[in-house]
């Protein structure tokens, strides 16, 4: 191992075992961040090698919350050990990365996909990878751990640590189980189905829970989201046709439904010069996260369609440095463009991007019903359009947005003809009839003609302000909860 990665691997040790909350998950290489951290040279366009945004996003809106408004890593501190993995193992970290990029921009590769699922989850290389590394992180650390990655859940629960585990998606697969029967393991969850689901896959797989542990085993904290994203949806109105309806398009974090969000920009951007009759202004910016190819794919696009755009992607526009300021970015929106793009090499600052520019600003998802962008966008205030599933919990996810009234699947081959009626006024009786189930601002005081003349997509951003209360404190009673032993 180089000496200035042993250096960073010590550093990453001791703000984890000094750290009031100390957090662990796999999910992309951030070295360069962690670098600029420290106060040491960095390349800010160096490629990270990312596996997931969800990983990383939900970890972080923790150790945000903890934060407050500045960074500190006393009350909480993020590692992943992917980014201490030894350079001889490396091969197998770069053979992840790219078959699961190819995998996602290949649908027709599911079966593969399936194994590949379990490659990055369960006992092949990935694993092995990461296991000197969490060990030797961990090695000093006697309070809990907070763990965002299953991976590092049971090397951690293995090696005799008190671990939560968060479960990311409301879905428990086999390997969430594999440790659940050990006292030093114990689980968080979205809501109160997935708790259930999680003693079902328990029973099972033969896992036999002490009778003593089942009742404290599961906790429900609700979605970790970050205060940022909650934040912004205080500022949201409903959509009307007064103004320009904002979409907002996503892949993920590998550069899912790339051919779908091909299909759907090919569609839209020439409505933004010549809409159809009925179609609504528009105004779309597209996260393409830390891919190139899906930043170039968007360029291309735009030309093809003679549509201005604007590339997002200033140099470094994460502060992650020692009591850094959160949210300190300079705008980097142009009023006359319609379509702005949101890239950067590095799952950070990309990430940093999407909560500054994208969460406040749109009206509209288009998106995978992952565990982290469809929790975000509903939670940012925004209705959802959901593309192609990725995995059996993403069925999931959708049909949880679906049961709110704030999500519908989109018609990727229509998806023009989709908006406008989605945007036309309807009578409806979803919202202004419905019981809240909970509700953390005042909802806005409707008329009866009102209520029943919105559009889908107005209702749909009403209804997110109805969502149960824990999908707003589940950062908080994540941290709460991470405290118990």
């Amino acid at each position: 191992m180089q000496k200035d990665a042993f250096t960073l691997l010590y550093q990453d040790k001791k703000l984890l075992e000094n750290t009031a909350t100390p957090i662990i998950t796999v999910s992309a290489t951030f070295k360069e961040d962690l670098k600029g951290f420290h106060g040491e040279k960095e390349d800010d366009q160096i490629q990270d090698i990312v596996f997931s945004r969800a990983h990383y996003s939900m970890a972080l809106a923790v150790a945000v919350s903890a934060w407050g408004n500045k960074i500190d890593a006393t009350k909480a501190w993020l590692v992943d050990p992917t980014n201490h993995v030894k350079q001889a193992d490396w091969k197998s970290i770069k053979l992840t990365d790219n078959v699961g990029k190819t995998i996602a921009r290949q649908p027709l590769l599911k079966v593969l996909k399936d194994l590949v699922d379990r490659f990055a989850r369960s006992k092949l290389p990935i694993l092995e990878n990461i296991t000197p590394a969490t060990k030797f992180l961990s090695q000093n650390i006697e309070r809990p751990i907070l763990s965002f990655h299953i991976a590092t859940g049971n090397i951690l629960a293995e090696n005799g640590k008190t671990v939560w585990q968060m479960i990311t998606d409301p879905h428990v697969r086999s390997d969430y189980v594999i440790n659940a029967a050990k006292s030093n393991m114990r689980f968080m969850v979205f809501d109160q189905e997935t708790k259930e689901e999680f003693f079902r896959v328990a029973a099972a797989e033969n896992i036999k829970i002490p009778a003593d542990q089942i009742e404290n085993k599961v906790v429900v904290t609700g979605p970790p989201v970050d205060p940022r994203t909650l934040a912004a949806a205080k500022k949201k109105k409903p959509w009307n046709n007064d103004r320009a309806l904002r979409i907002l398009i996503t892949t993920g974090g590998l550069g899912t439904n790339k051919q779908e969000i091909h299909k759907i920009l090919d569609q839209l951007l020439p409505a933004l010069k010549n809409p159809e009759a009925n179609c609504p202004k528009l105004e779309i910016i597209y996260y393409a996260g830390t891919h190139f190819d899906h930043q170039r794919m968007a360029i291309n696009l735009a030309k093809k369609h003679q549509i201005k755009h604007h590339l997002i992607s200033p140099y470094d526009p994460a502060d992650f440095s020692q009591a850094g300021e959160l949210n300190m970015a300079q705008r980097q929106f142009k009023n006359n463009v319609k379509f702005h793009i949101i890239y950067h090499p590095q799952i950070i600052d990309a990430n940093e991007l999407l909560i500054r520019y994208g969460f406040s600003w749109a009206d509209l998802f288009i998106s995978k019903p992952s565990g982290d962008m469809a929790y975000d966008a509903a939670l940012s205030g925004a209705a959802l359009l959901s593309m192609k599933e990725w995995g059996e919990w993403e069925h999931n996810v959708r049909r949880v947005f679906e049961k709110f009234g704030i999500c519908q699947k989109a018609d990727t081959d229509h998806i023009v003809e989709q908006l406008i009626a989605l945007s036309q006024k309807q009578s409806s009786h979803s919202i202004h009839n419905r019981v809240p189930t909970s509700s953390v601002r005042p909802l806005p005081q409707l008329t009866d003609d009102e209520a029943n003349q919105m559009s889908w997509i107005a209702q749909a951003m009403l209804n997110t302000q109805q969502l149960p209360l824990s999908y707003y404190q589940g950062a908080i009673n994540i941290l709460k909860t991470s405290k118990q032993v």
